[in-house]
């Protein structure tokens, strides 16, 4: 039975001093490696989507320097790096004609990561083309290779502050006195948190819903032939037709929800326990402008 093709995308985070060997790494700068299946001589192979001029940590500091970034709150050993890590099975890309689809496939994912991130805070996208999947090799009899995309971030959210009692123009206490974009890891992927059907609280990590939306994105984009990953589960695909179960489950849930609040008074909400693994956090996000769910104090 052949493996199942599906989309993958894995989100790491980093502290300053621990980034090092991630640049290394994905910008090829050692001489060896203790992996044997990257082929230095293919690393010419390599596509920089976005190339970063300086080393990754120069670079931060460099973007703090000029007020781009404020590190505002931030603990010494807190996490201001992201890496996303972009990936479909070696065998998909064989199939599909290797290396160029690959870099057709991952320019788009590319694209999704500036969406996700903001595009001015990726200091380096690149596709590694020179590690060579070993066992499809063997299985095969002829060189084949795992192209990857790994995307280096910087994690930020907008930060609104505010004027405070101290200030001499009462009526400004409490209005924005400026934004920040705030270099902020947990923040930007922070967790939400819904009553299920048991009463219980649930928290869902807000980068949990990237298997989908990364899934959806290549998809729109015109590739096909892989699956989703799952939202809310440790699996992290399903198959097609229940997938489209889900979707009518999730439909019906909504349409319950919302029904629920239609003969309310105006500006009544109603608490209405939702069931989390009938529903994506997409779907959570709109319902709860309708409906009052419990969710995570900012």
């Amino acid at each position: 039975m052949s493996k199942t093709d599906r989309t993958v995308v894995r989100n790491q985070s980093y502290q300053k001093g621990g980034i090092g060997i991630r640049e290394r790494h994905n910008e090829r700068k050692n001489e060896s490696y203790s992996n044997p299946d990257i082929e230095l001589e293919r690393s010419h192979m390599n596509v920089h989507f976005r190339s970063c001029d300086d080393t990754y940590a120069r670079t931060l500091n460099r973007m703090i320097a000029d007020g781009m970034v404020s590190t505002r709150g931030l603990k010494p050993d807190a996490k201001v790096f992201g890496e996303l890590v972009f990936d479909v099975n070696s065998a998909y890309f064989d199939s599909r004609g290797g290396y160029d689809y690959a870099k057709e496939f991952f320019k788009d994912a590319f694209h999704f990561a500036e969406e996700v991130v903001g595009s001015k805070y990726i200091l380096s996208a690149v596709l590694h083309a020179d590690e060579r999947n070993r066992a499809l090799s063997e299985q095969l009899g002829r060189d084949v290779y795992h192209y990857h995309l790994h995307v280096v971030y910087v994690p930020v959210v907008e930060k609104e502050v505010r004027w405070t009692k101290k200030c001499k123009d009462k009526a400004l206490v409490g209005t924005v006195k400026k934004v920040i974009h705030q270099i902020s890891h947990s923040k930007k992927w922070a967790f939400t948190t819904i009553l299920d059907a048991d009463d219980k609280l649930r928290r869902i990590p807000s980068y949990s819903i990237l298997q989908t939306r990364f899934f959806e994105y290549v998809r729109d984009a015109g590739f096909h032939g892989f699956e989703r990953g799952v939202v809310g589960s440790t699996d992290e695909n399903l198959p097609t037709l229940a997938y489209k179960i889900k979707q009518d489950t999730e439909r019906l849930v909504l349409h319950k929800c919302l029904r629920s609040t239609s003969a309310l008074p105006s500006g009544n909400t109603r608490t209405v326990p939702i069931n989390a693994s009938t529903i994506s956090t997409d779907s959570f996000f709109f319902l709860s402008t309708s409906v009052r769910i419990c969710r995570k104090p900012s």
